[in-house]
């Protein structure tokens, strides 16, 4: 690969043309001197649209109109084919650059060979601390969920993957579905915190009632794909660091977050150098535990089982052990930790 890879941008579209004006806009504004092509794939939107997009004053923009509506996943893969780039920007229509983002996330594909694909965070990923999570080198966090709304990937490697599944038809859960046969393939997934793009959010599809039953059938195929991608540890210690875990809760966290699961640690310090973006942390005490318990009426949101270390507060211990009982849920008690800091446990790449 050359030193400057080529990029060009993918960009779906289906309807909402001044979203979809002010995307490309700032596409052409803040990345144009990181781009090559911009191919922009019309999924049979209505007539306003296309006449937006063919009055489009920009050079090196090739719009192509479908005949029927394929749906997000199969214009993104209709679209990457025309693609000869190094890399490819993928970006939803209703996203807007406010800078060129573009140079971190090249670096951080440069400097890690088997970084498939780089998201620039954003509003998306405000609900993260992200300055508790490793960095990696190249500066990006690890992540083990693709969110599809922008990212930059590897042509070849999409290509050789398949690209999207069109199982998922007009849109939700394609992206996390390609992440995670990436995942499986050994390949990673990050997001750069000194990279961010603006996400509108539900620019094509809104937030109706046709939106949440897209969602709740795409939710439910690929929840039926991965099943363990349902698993939600909850981690309870007391002062443990990482470095103390021993070696089988290593690997009992590291099989968590490549099935697609998440682990919500509580602890009674601070937490510092998270592996990846599927760990959360907490400080214990009772209100926290039975909010996690408590949470969400979805069965990917529910608490499946309880972990728990032996320097964990005696009290909450035994509180949290019954009550997950009563629950029905899986309680691990973990025995031993070790009492001198192994600086690089082994989820941390050398």
């Amino acid at each position: 690969m050359s030193a400057t890879p080529s990029i060009d941008v993918v960009i779906p579209v289906y309807n909402a043309p001044a979203l979809t004006r002010h995307c490309i806009d700032s596409v052409v504004t803040y990345l144009g001197e990181s781009i090559g092509h911009v191919y922009i794939q019309d999924d049979a939107s209505d007539a306003e649209t296309r006449k937006m997009l063919d009055h489009l004053p920009y050079e090196g923009i090739h719009v192509h109109h479908a005949d029927k509506n394929q749906g997000f996943g199969a214009s993104v893969n209709e679209a990457v084919t025309r693609s000869r780039a190094s890399y490819v920007l993928v970006l939803n229509s209703d996203t807007v650059a406010s800078e060129d983002f573009l140079p971190p996330l090249c670096a951080a594909l440069a400097a890690d060979s088997h970084l498939a694909v780089i998201i620039p965070a954003g509003n998306d990923y405000a609900r993260h601390n992200l300055r508790q999570y490793l960095r990696q080198p190249g500066g990006y966090i690890v992540t083990h969920r693709l969110q599809g709304h922008a990212f930059l990937i590897r042509r070849n490697v999409f290509q050789e993957i398949g690209g999207f599944d069109p199982a998922f038809g007009r849109g939700y859960y394609e992206d996390v579905d390609l992440g995670r046969r990436l995942d499986l393939r050994g390949w990673r997934i990050g997001v750069h915190p000194h990279a961010r793009v603006h996400h509108e959010g539900g620019g094509s599809f809104g937030r109706g009632r046709s939106f949440r039953e897209l969602v709740r059938r795409n939710r439910n195929l690929y929840y039926a794909r991965y099943p363990n991608a349902l698993r939600n540890v909850l981690l309870l210690s007391g002062n443990s660091t990482l470095a103390h875990f021993p070696e089988n809760l290593i690997d009992a966290l590291e099989n968590v977050f490549h099935e697609g699961g998440y682990v919500h640690w509580l602890t009674s310090e601070p937490a510092r150098l998270l592996p990846c973006l599927q760990m959360r942390h907490g400080f214990t005490g009772l209100g926290a535990p039975v909010r996690l318990m408590l949470r969400g009426w979805r069965a990917d949101k529910r608490i499946t089982e309880v972990w728990i270390l032996p320097d964990a507060s005696r009290l909450l211990r035994a509180s949290l052990v019954l009550w997950a009982r009563a629950c029905g849920l899986k309680v691990q008690l973990w025995e031993e930790v070790t009492t001198t800091q192994n600086p690089a446990p082994r989820w941390f790449p050398k």
